[in-house]
């Protein structure tokens, strides 16, 4: 059985244009061309054609098509184009998540009255610090966080930055009402400061690693303490630095975080 490219583009519903034009970039030959100059396809050309078409609605470019195909036909060897292509997509994924949960903070800014901020909730968490944590604790732990953080809602990170905002404040208070960082609301805020981090997937503290959540909680300590942008976020230098001396001696006393 054989079809012509008409017969053949009107049941796998794409034009005679696409079949032509796959023909004239040697992704899909006729089994044969008649004397009239129609092109035939037969049971091979139509199989490859159904793969052509699967992997089209994937995103594949026309090209990486053509690799897979003509590559060794194993399972294995689609089994890892399409893999790497899914990746590649997961990436895209990631990148347009982000983008529209800008372009949805903006709406409800404008709605609002309001202008569009700047912050967090448009950089992504630490997005801003991508070098810094990917140097210290790897690639994996900056897209872990990074993920966890554009697949919330903007209501979702309201919610969050606004719970993390009353955290740091909560350090001010106690260091206003004259308590020492040993003191026992010093220390359960430690302890409070410590559960925060493990919420966030990337952390040493969320993997459950004593050791490096220790070096962690050191190395923030002495950002607090030396970072003008932690001063303010805390409200004071003063609060800043009690809450790092709070955080190191809640971790050196317990030998491990929390």
């Amino acid at each position: 059985m054989e079809w012509t490219v008409r017969e053949l583009a009107e049941r796998a519903g794409i034009s005679g244009r696409t079949l032509r034009h796959y023909h004239q970039i040697g992704l899909l030959d006729p089994d044969r061309v008649g004397s009239n100059g129609y092109r035939y396809y037969g049971l091979d050309a139509v199989s490859r054609l159904q793969r052509i078409l699967l992997l089209r609605e994937t995103g594949m470019p026309l090209s990486d098509i053509a690799d897979v195909l003509d590559a060794a036909a194993t399972p294995e060897a689609e089994m890892e184009a399409l893999t790497g292509h899914m990746e590649h997509l997961a990436r895209e994924r990631a990148s347009l998540n982000r983008r529209i949960n800008a372009v949805e903070h903006t709406l409800s800014m404008r709605r609002e009255g309001r202008k569009p901020r700047m912050d967090v909730m448009l950089e992504g968490f630490n997005d801003r610090y991508e070098t810094e944590v990917v140097e210290r604790w790897g690639r994996g732990a900056f897209d872990a966080s990074n993920q966890w953080w554009h697949g919330k809602s903007i209501q979702q990170q309201k919610e969050w930055k606004a719970r993390a905002e009353a955290l740091l404040a909560g350090w001010r208070v106690i260091q206003e009402e004259g308590d020492e960082p040993d003191s026992a609301a010093a220390q359960d805020h430690a302890a409070a400061h410590m559960e925060w981090f493990r919420e966030i997937p990337g952390t040493p503290t969320h993997a459950g690693d004593t050791a490096k959540s220790v070096d962690m909680v050191r190395g923030l300590a002495t950002q607090y303490e030396s970072n003008p942008d932690f001063h303010v976020v805390f409200g004071t230098a003063e609060a800043a630095r009690f809450a790092a001396n709070a955080l190191r001696l809640h971790v050196g006393n317990s030998g491990k975080p929390g």
